[in-house]
C-alpha cells in the first residue's frame, strides 16, 4: 500500500464512523425540514396565523396527531396526503426534532380585557387537563387573582395522568379559534371530557379563551 494512503486511511476511516453515526439525528432533521419548514417554519415557528407552530410540541401528541392524519381519523385535504407518505419511523424522528425546538409566543399583542375573560373560561372548562406547573406557579402568588376567582387557584390540576396534553400555550390565537371551533362543531372528535368542556360553549367564550391561551408563554400545555 503506498505510504501516502497508508497514513490517511485512517483518518478517512474515522471520518467515515462519524458520519454514519450522525445519520439517524441527520435524517431526523432533514425529513421536517423538506416535508414541513414550508408551512410550518424553520424549526416548527410558524408564520401564518392559521398554521400551528410546532416547535417543542409534546412528543407524544404529535406521533398521535400525525397517526390520525395518516389513517384519516382526523380528516384533513393538506395533512392526510403528507402524513400518508411517512414511515412510523418518520413520524417519531419528526416528533424528536421538533419536540427539541424551543416553543416561541406567536401571536401579536391581545387585548387584556379579552385575555381576562379567557381565564376565566379556561377556569370553569379547561384546568383540569391544560394546567400545568408554570402557570400554577404564576397564579399562585398573584394575591389579585386569588381573590378574584374565589379560593378556586388553591388547588394544584395538572395533567391528568395517562393523558397526552398537547403544547398550546403561545400558540397562534387564530389557529386555536379555528380548531376550537371545530371541536365544538364536530368536525374534530374528541373525549367525552373534552365534550363536557365544550358544551354550552359561545362565540365569545370561544374567542376569550383561544386569546388565553395565545397570551401565554409560560404555560407548557
Amino acid at each position: 500500500m503506498d505510504p501516502v494512503i497508508r497514513r490517511v486511511l485512517p483518518f478517512l476511516l474515522v471520518t467515515l464512523m462519524s458520519l454514519l453515526a450522525a445519520l439517524p439525528s441527520f435524517a431526523a432533521a432533514i425529513v421536517p425540514g423538506v416535508v414541513c419548514d414550508g408551512c410550518h417554519g424553520t424549526g416548527g415557528h410558524s408564520a401564518g396565523a392559521t398554521i400551528p407552530s410546532l416547535a417543542g410540541q409534546e412528543r407524544d401528541y404529535f406521533v398521535i396527531a400525525m397517526q390520525d392524519f395518516r389513517s384519516g381519523k382526523r380528516p384533513s385535504t393538506v395533512m392526510g396526503p403528507l402524513a400518508r407518505g411517512l414511515t412510523d419511523t418518520d413520524i417519531r424522528g419528526m416528533a424528536a426534532y421538533y419536540a427539541r425546538q424551543t416553543p416561541m409566543a406567536q401571536s401579536d399583542t391581545i387585548d387584556a380585557t379579552l385575555v381576562k375573560a379567557g381565564m376565566k373560561v379556561f377556569y370553569d372548562k379547561c384546568k383540569t387537563c391544560h394546567l400545568d406547573g408554570s402557570l400554577w406557579k404564576l397564579i399562585h402568588h398573584n394575591r389579585a387573582y386569588e381573590r378574584e376567582c374565589s379560593g378556586r387557584c388553591h388547588l394544584d390540576y395538572g395533567p391528568v395522568a395517562g393523558k397526552v396534553v398537547p403544547l398550546i400555550g403561545g400558540q397562534w390565537r387564530e389557529y386555536l379559534e379555528m380548531e376550537l371551533a371545530a371541536f365544538r362543531d364536530g368536525s374534530r372528535s374528541m373525549s367525552k371530557r373534552k365534550a363536557r368542556a365544550f358544551e354550552h360553549l359561545d362565540d365569545a367564550e370561544l374567542a376569550a379563551v383561544a386569546a388565553f391561551f395565545a397570551s401565554r408563554t409560560d404555560l407548557q400545555r
